[in-house]
């Protein structure tokens, strides 16, 4: 039974799994902390929520590239992941706050695509610089 976890197509959709379930969890977490709701945005064709979000979802993405290539086991990818949010979660704070002069979620949430724009530049980033240094 042990060759059947070690097969490279289970271990493949075994992260795969993880990494999808773990993505939607991080998503719903940025739901919250931002002041509009991402989902319905997009649908209304907001383009700098879109950005943004997709942002987010690159950087959650290439983090957890880094951890599977680095050989990490799912559990330390996991953990890899989520402390890789909190990284990216932070950014995203600290983006607002060298902003005095504007408030970052009301831009996103009116279409500022500017802003959208360097909000995903941004996400996309720190994911590479977080990413080479996990290990």
């Amino acid at each position: 039974m042990m060759s059947f976890w070690e097969n490279v197509y289970v271990e493949a959709a075994a992260r795969y799994s993880v990494v999808i379930l773990c993505m939607i969890l991080f998503l719903a977490i940025f739901e919250i902390v931002t002041s509009y709701k991402n989902w319905e945005e997009i649908k209304k064709g907001n383009l700098s929520v879109a950005m943004a979000t997709g942002g987010k979802i690159f950087g959650i993405a290439n983090v957890f590239r880094f951890s599977i290539q680095h050989n990490d086991t799912i559990i330390e990818s996991v953990g890899w992941g989520t402390f890789s949010f909190f990284l990216l979660l932070i950014g995203y704070f600290v983006f607002e706050f060298l902003t005095p002069t504007y408030k970052i979620d009301e831009e996103i949430g009116n279409d500022n695509r500017a802003v959208g724009f360097i909000s995903m530049v941004i996400s996309v980033g720190l994911s590479y610089i977080i990413g080479a240094s996990i290990g």
